[in-house]
């Protein structure tokens, strides 16, 4: 019998660094970088979108090599049974299942093609680690329940006014010469989101999964790169001295075979690590206000404040030394203080 697969589910709002850790983490020995496996079916299959590798998924030798084993002659009728089966309108359901200690999404025959896409890319790349970043929780909760499947969720947070004023961001799915632009909710959409995302979340492992779920705010990981993503690295099960630091804040890429996620997954070599903190300077009061209102449950459980300024070192709205587990607030952060990260020329906003 083959052991489970380790997946390392980001899960989380868009817009919250997804992109870069799942980057670094993929230079990690042992550790692939997977990108948005739930867009796999749509993106990867029906549409032929780039690879992580710059190759049209299709032509990628080793996604060539996944896909043999897959169903991809279905591929669209299995992205069409997930958008129906991940509905925003299905959350009320999905944590009754929750709490309940049900299956928090319904078992499917489109199952046994979801399990094999994982078990297929464990098998192909020799990693101990699959990193996916779909964030979605309703999708995480999905592959948690598959067969074979041993999942630690990272959740990763960020300032919603920081990810609110990204997402008005004009930019390709694949880059900038991409005419096919990323999706850009209005600022009361981004706002609500994120506070969906984030509690559900929560809801759904922060407060059931002791050592299965860490907590990481983008504030705290482009102030202190180095450290927190070793931290990161040994929560999934990698070899946490194994990163591709070549300084405190920079590291070395190489190209990975990530599937969806923001175009920066495509950036190799050099790259310093720096928080984009463009959004301080440039979003408008009325969008600020708009955003703190709607979002004000979120911000005291994550410790942010509602004006201009630093984050909670608590990383949860608390003072710092409480007595909280390890697993709350920045618990990536190793409960360590650390505050906004520094301005740079290579900044990270990434979904």
């Amino acid at each position: 019998m083959n052991p489970p697969v380790r997946v390392l589910y980001l899960a989380g709002s868009g817009r919250s660094g997804s992109t870069l850790v799942t980057t670094v983490l993929g230079q990690y020995p042992g550790v692939f970088a997977a990108g948005e496996l739930r867009y796999l079916w749509q993106r990867g299959e029906v549409e032929n979108r780039p690879c992580g590798c710059g190759r049209p998924l299709r032509d990628c030798p080793l996604w060539r090599a996944v896909r043999r084993e897959l169903p991809v002659e279905r591929a669209a009728t299995i992205a069409a049974g997930l958008r129906g089966r991940l509905r925003l309108r299905g959350l009320p359901a999905l944590l009754r299942r929750h709490r309940r200690g049900d299956r928090p999404v319904p078992a499917h025959p489109d199952d046994a093609a979801l399990a094999g896409l994982y078990a297929a890319v464990a098998r192909h790349t020799g990693a101990r680690v699959v990193v996916d970043s779909s964030k979605l929780p309703p999708y995480g909760a999905l592959v948690a329940a598959l067969p074979g499947i041993d999942l630690r969720v990272l959740h990763l947070v960020r300032d919603p006014r920081a990810t609110a004023f990204s997402w008005r961001r004009r930019r390709g799915l694949d880059g900038d010469t991409d005419p096919e632009l990323m999706s850009r909710p209005p600022v009361w959409k981004a706002a609500l989101l994120w506070l969906v995302w984030n509690t559900v979340t929560v809801r759904l492992w922060g407060d059931r999964a002791p050592g299965g779920y860490l907590r990481v705010r983008y504030e705290d990981l482009t102030a202190d790169p180095e450290p927190t993503l070793r931290r990161i690295a040994a929560f999934a099960g990698a070899d946490p001295d194994g990163g591709p630091f070549t300084g405190p804040a920079t590291v070395r890429l190489t190209p990975t075979h990530s599937v969806a996620g923001n175009p920066s997954r495509h950036r190799t070599g050099p790259v310093p690590i720096t928080a984009d903190v463009q959004w301080r300077r440039d979003l408008s009061r009325g969008s600020y206000a708009l955003v703190t209102a709607l979002t004000a449950a979120g911000l005291r459980r994550f410790g942010y404040p509602w004006r201009r300024g630093r984050p909670d070192p608590a990383g949860d709205g608390r003072p710092a030394g409480d007595g909280r587990s390890a697993q709350d607030g920045p618990a990536a952060a190793g409960g360590r203080p650390v505050g906004v990260g520094r301005s740079g020329p290579a900044r990270h906003e990434e979904g």
